[in-house]
Order: structure tokens, then C-alpha cells, then sequence
């Protein structure tokens, strides 16, 4: 037996449920009553900037972002942390856990993510420690590798509770590469998206002053920057949308902890996950965009080679960011790729 709280949920969500719940009594059950059909207003603790936001998918998903308490790495703390919770919970296959890229958001999913729903599956889309919108003004923590790793275990220990297929975009792959060689336990498969795994952390950046750090992180938060981030990280974008998804891209950069947790990250010494590659034993998807200007198919299959149990795909006339500019052909991917449909 199924219960829903139908008014929470879409049209296309509401048939695809309906299918579900058809073809075999108990598959879903109802975990969240957050509305997804952009009828909602943003939550408070979103910077204002996010109202300049024109695209009706990160609309719609910005709406359903909420914080949910995760332990921190001292006693009696508890970090309010951003994330896009499911509206359902599916007992046939395990959660799909959304990543982001590099000083990102859950907000690169807003594609993807209705598409995964739509397809039964449970989604939640994660802010990585530091980036995002959790709440870390009051006492911002280590923002390293290591404190990352830690969140998004305590994260997954508290509120998600089964082995995850893991998704990681660009230096997400990262990320997910360095927790399941730490917490194998949680992961039951990975999925890589123009994996950039083979920087060896942040480099001379870790050596800088503190003042010139520091300037180095305002400007990655400048409108310019971002503008030309996006043309290199896109195949084909017009301006209007490039314009509208700087600001999507650049949203979380208003939180007033943003600069000092990116210092942080950058003077920590970021991301070297490059021992831990062979330590992953779960199967793996590779997606790889046909056009990627930012990670090489070289080390794309370099990557491919190294795993023990990958499969790699290509998405036709796509660059750096698949799942913003083909978002069905990636989420039917990670849906086949998740159901047992992709070996």
C-alpha cells in the first residue's frame, strides 16, 4: 500500500508514481512534502540574488531546497546543511546521490533532477561541505578534503541510511572517488561525469599569502569570470542563457561564509585522489560529453582503463556540463545505470 501527499507533487512525477505504483504494491513511499512544482516560494535563507533567476527549472529546484542537521566534527555541533531531499523513497533500487562541480551548487541539477523522479527514482542532490547554501556563519569549519569526506558521511549516515549510487561531475568525481575508497560500505555504484581526477590538488595556490589568496577568491566570484567559465564549459550556449546561468552558477557565492570557506578549500591543498583510483572496486559509469574543452578523452580513458569495473558512455554534442545541456540523455543514463539496465 502507497500513500501520497498528491499535492505536492507534479503532473509528470504523479504519472510516473501512479506507473510505479501499478506494477508492484509498496515500491515508493512518500518521505518529503516539499512542493515541486515551482508554485512555492524560495527559502529565506537563499541569497536575495536568486529572485534575478530566470530558468524555470533552477526556479523550481532553488524552491525546494532545504537544511537538514548533520553532525559536525565536534562534539555537540550540528551543521545545517543544503540539500534537495526526495519526494519519495524507493524500496526496489537504492538512492541516487547528485554531487556537484568545483565551488557549485545542487543547482547544476535542475534539469536532471525532475527527469530522475520522473523515472522512480529516489534523488537527493547534496551541497558539498563549503559550497552551497548550508549554514556555516555562526562557525565555519574545515573546509579540506578530509572535512568534506566526513560531512557527506555523516550526512548519508543520518538521513539516507543505504549504499548510494554516487554521482560525481567533474572535480565531484573527485569527491566521490576519495568517499568511496574511505566509506565503500555507502556507495553500491558510482557514476563519473568528465571526471577530473588527475589534478594533483590546488597546487602553488596552497603556498599563497593569505591577502592574495584571498583576492584570488573574489575574483573566481566575479560575474566576468563566471561568464567565461560557462562559454568554455558549454558546447553551444546563447548569451541570454549563458547570462541567466552565471547567475545560477554564481548564487551560492553570496553566502557571507563563501569566501572564507574557498580560501580555505584552495589553501588546504583541495583534491588528490589520483592512489585512491584503484581502491574503487564498485562498478562505474563514465559519461563522457563528446566536446568536453575542459577535461581531455585522453585522461577520460586513462580513467576508464584504471578502474576495475567501468563503462563508458558518450554524449553527443555536449561539453563540460552534460547534465545542464543534455539532461535527458544523462538521466536516462543514470536511470538505466542505477536499475541494472547498463552492465
Amino acid at each position: 500500500m502507497m500513500a501520497f501527499n498528491l499535492g505536492s507533487l507534479s503532473p509528470a512525477t504523479l504519472m510516473a508514481v501512479t506507473k510505479k505504483g501499478g506494477e508492484s504494491k509498496g515500491v515508493l513511499k512518500v518521505v518529503g512534502g516539499a512542493r515541486c512544482d515551482g508554485g512555492g516560494e524560495f527559502p529565506s535563507f537563499l541569497p536575495k540574488e536568486v529572485e534575478k533567476i530566470r530558468d524555470p527549472f533552477a526556479r523550481s529546484l532553488a524552491q525546494r531546497i532545504q537544511r537538514l542537521p548533520v553532525k559536525a566534527g565536534f562534539p555537540g555541533h550540528f551543521i545545517m546543511s543544503s540539500c534537495v531531499q526526495p519526494l519519495m523513497q524507493s524500496e526496489g533500487t537504492n538512492p541516487v546521490v547528485l554531487l556537484h562541480c568545483f565551488d557549485s551548487s545542487c543547482l547544476e541539477w535542475c534539469r536532471v533532477y525532475p527527469l530522475l523522479e520522473e523515472a522512480g527514482l529516489e534523488a537527493w542532490a547534496i551541497d558539498v561541505l563549503g559550497w552551497g547554501f548550508s549554514d556555516l556563519a555562526e562557525k565555519l569549519p574545515p573546509c579540506n578534503a578530509v572535512s568534506k569526506r566526513y560531512h557527506l558521511y555523516q550526512l548519508w549516515k543520518s538521513h539516507i541510511k543505504r549504499p548510494m549510487i554516487l554521482v560525481g561531475p567533474s572535480l565531484g568525481s573527485s569527491v566521490a572517488i576519495d568517499f568511496t575508497a574511505n566509506y565503500p560500505e555507502a556507495v553500491e555504484k558510482l557514476v563519473l561525469i568528465n571526471p577530473s581526477v588527475y589534478e594533483e590538488g590546488t597546487g602553488n595556490l596552497a603556498k599563497l599569502p593569505k591577502v592574495i589568496a584571498y583576492a584570488a577568491v573574489s575574483l573566481l566570484k566575479t560575474f566576468p569570470l563566471r561568464f567565461y567559465a560557462n562559454v568554455l564549459a558549454f558546447n553551444n550556449i546563447s548569451l541570454s542563457r549563458g547570462l541567466d546561468w552565471t547567475n545560477v552558477g554564481r548564487l551560492h557565492c553570496h553566502m557571507p561564509w563563501w569566501k572564507d570557506a574557498t580560501a580555505n578549500f584552495m589553501g588546504s591543498g583541495g583534491y588528490n585522489v589520483i592512489s585512491q583510483i584503484n581502491q574503487v572496486k564498485r562498478k562505474t559509469l563514465i559519461i563522457c560529453g563528446e566536446d568536453d574543452k575542459i577535461v581531455s578523452k585522453k585522461l577520460t580513458l586513462r580513467l576508464y582503463c584504471e578502474l576495475l569495473n567501468a563503462t563508458l558512455r558518450v554524449v553527443p554534442n555536449s561539453g563540460h556540463l552534460p547534465h545542464v545541456e543534455k539532461p535527458k540523455c544523462v538521466a536516462k543514463l543514470i536511470a538505466d545505470f542505477a536499475q541494472g539496465h547498463i552492465i
